[in-house]
């Protein structure tokens, strides 16, 4: 790496796990023309699962039957019988995807958004911009603290990254086979800010089109309503299908529902801005 891309981290790009160059995957290329992402191997580690879901008669029981595995796969649910033999607290807590969710949905800058964060580099090569403060140059102080909180929190463990690379293919099929935000490819999403300067790389909010670089993971509502409960900046961006984690009725749960939020990997955008 040169002094120059050393110094500003927004540059670089990682490996990744999904087959596609994460320097495209990142851009608004990728965008325009998207193309199936799977990170490599989920599938086949769970072909019984998808064999069953194939199965289901609609997706209120596929929900069920994901959250059966998951709970399974990751012992999720305490065990009463273990518990006897360990003598392990009937409430220790165990990471999971869910908890994750919810620690997102009430601060994505606390340990839960720092490790989400570091999934979505992990496996889509997409590195963090924002994580309390601007991630800029690398090193400093507020890369440290951000590394820090993901690898030392009580959301690390239990696989928690497996988890995740399981619950992006499980939104993937959903997507696909229940068309949950339409046909596709892309769908029309909102997300409010009042920090556009920051992440503008080319136009402006005053021409009102711009290209954003945005986190490695991050929000956006699928309602201009919604958005606006969250900045004064309102972005139209138009997003792949196949970089969500995350979409409302995936899951059998309340986390994120109120706020109609979605989950996506980041990187360039083209985005229309309007004030709210």
């Amino acid at each position: 790496m040169d002094e120059e891309r050393g110094a500003d981290a927004a540059r670089w790009t990682a490996t990744n796990l999904v087959g596609v160059p994460a320097s495209l995957l990142a851009g608004t290329a990728f965008n325009a023309a998207p193309q199936p992402l799977h990170v490599a191997g989920v599938r086949e580690a769970h072909a019984g699962l998808f064999e069953r879901l194939a199965r289901c008669d609609g997706l209120a029981e596929a929900r069920k039957l994901f959250a059966r595995h998951m709970s399974d796969s990751f012992a999720l649910t305490p065990l009463p019988v273990l518990q006897e033999v360990t003598a392990d607290p009937p409430h220790r807590w165990r990471p999971s995807y869910l908890k994750l969710l919810q620690g997102w949905g009430l601060d994505s800058n606390g340990g839960a958004g720092a490790v989400l964060k570091g999934w979505a580099q992990s496996r889509f090569g997409v590195i963090p911009v924002f994580h309390k403060v601007a991630l800029g140059r690398f090193p400093s102080p507020a890369w440290v603290a951000y590394l820090e909180e993901k690898a030392a929190n009580r959301y690390e463990g239990n696989y928690v990254f497996h988890q995740l690379d399981l619950l992006f293919e499980f939104c993937q099929w959903a997507l696909a086979r229940h068309g949950l935000l339409g046909a596709g490819p892309r769908v029309t999403l909102w997300r409010g800010s009042n920090r556009c300067e920051e992440q503008i790389v080319a136009g402006s909010l005053r021409q009102r089109h711009c290209t954003v670089r945005l986190n490695s993971l991050v929000s956006f509502s699928t309602t201009r309503e919604q958005a606006g409960c969250f900045g004064d900046w309102l972005l139209r961006a138009e997003v792949p299908l196949t970089k969500l984690l995350l979409v409302p009725g995936l899951l059998d749960t309340n986390s994120l529902r109120g706020e109609a939020e979605v989950l996506a990997i980041g990187g360039l955008y083209e985005v229309e801005a309007s004030y709210a």
